[in-house]
């Protein structure tokens, strides 16, 4: 495993956790049919049709539904594909909006524009199917982790959720530390850590060896950066500030030489490093 490799990779990942919570434009079209059917529902209103304004708003509110489960199925695909190892959406999300719109469709052609149920069913049915054809099925098959490496894909997919839930909390408390050293430290430390992850998710096998810095010296400085996030809220001290700056140094250190083995596939524990920054960390009160 190459450090080219390995960075594609760590860009990728950095796609993946901005994603989920990012704004996509996908399915935005969707979002132009409802406006003609609230003007028909003021018409309707104006005219004292009930069963017009019912229909119509009934179609235009499932058509919104319909644009926003789209919208988040196009999101899940994106995340999905980013990845190496995945599991499929549990939810046919992008299935379910066609569906939602095809419904949309056939209630705005029944009562919005008075066609007969046979013919509003055949507007449902085109528009469900034109839905699919333009934004395609959703993910049914796993991205497999390599075989014999004594872990399931759900596994590495949940060590490797897990790990970036605490490179997240990491980034968050460093929101609150306004020492610029220490907050360009944590974003090396944050780099380094993602670093990681991408190599497992390139080579799963390495979840064995990493499986002692992820669960419990990723977890060490997330609890040791949250702590003192919080703790600087409400004092301001030098030594605090120091130990905490020593703390950071090891956790540098200790991720960026975990980064370095697993690539060069170095059998040999980190036992050295580990053992200071447990030591540290100890002191913290943290482990």
């Amino acid at each position: 495993m190459n450090e080219q490799t390995s960075g594609e990779s760590f860009k990728s990942a950095q796609r993946v956790t901005k994603t989920p919570g990012g704004i996509s434009f996908g399915g935005s079209l969707l979002f132009i049919f409802p406006i003609p059917l609230f003007m028909a529902v003021a018409v309707s209103l104006g005219r004292g049709d009930f069963s017009g304004v019912l229909g119509n708003a009934s179609a235009a509110i499932l058509f919104l539904i319909g644009s926003l489960t789209l919208r988040k199925g196009l999101q899940t695909e994106r995340a999905y594909n980013a990845k190496k190892v995945a599991i499929a959406p549990k939810l046919p999300l992008k299935l379910t909006a066609s569906i939602i719109v095809g419904i949309a469709a056939a209630l705005a052609a029944n009562i919005g524009a008075d066609h007969s149920f046979l013919v509003a069913t055949c507007f449902g049915i085109g528009a469900a199917v034109g839905c699919v054809l333009a934004y395609g099925t959703d993910p049914r098959k796993e991205k497999v982790a390599k075989a014999g490496y004594g872990y399931t894909t759900a596994e590495v997919v949940a060590a490797l959720e897990e790990a970036e839930q605490r490179v997240r909390k990491i980034e968050s408390a460093r929101h609150h530390i306004h020492n610029q050293e220490l907050k360009d430290r944590l974003a090396r430390i944050v780099v380094s850590a993602r670093k990681v992850l991408s190599v497992i998710e390139d080579d799963p096998r390495d979840l064995r060896r990493a499986r002692k810095f992820l669960n419990t010296y990723l977890e060490g400085a997330r609890k040791v950066t949250e702590g003192y996030a919080k703790a600087h809220k409400k004092t301001q001290s030098d030594e605090l500030e120091a130990n905490f700056r020593n703390v950071l140094v090891t956790i540098e250190e200790v991720f960026d030489e975990q980064h370095r083995r697993l690539l060069q596939n170095d059998v040999l524990d980190l036992d050295v490093q580990i053992e200071v920054l447990a030591t540290q960390l100890k002191r913290e009160g943290i482990l």
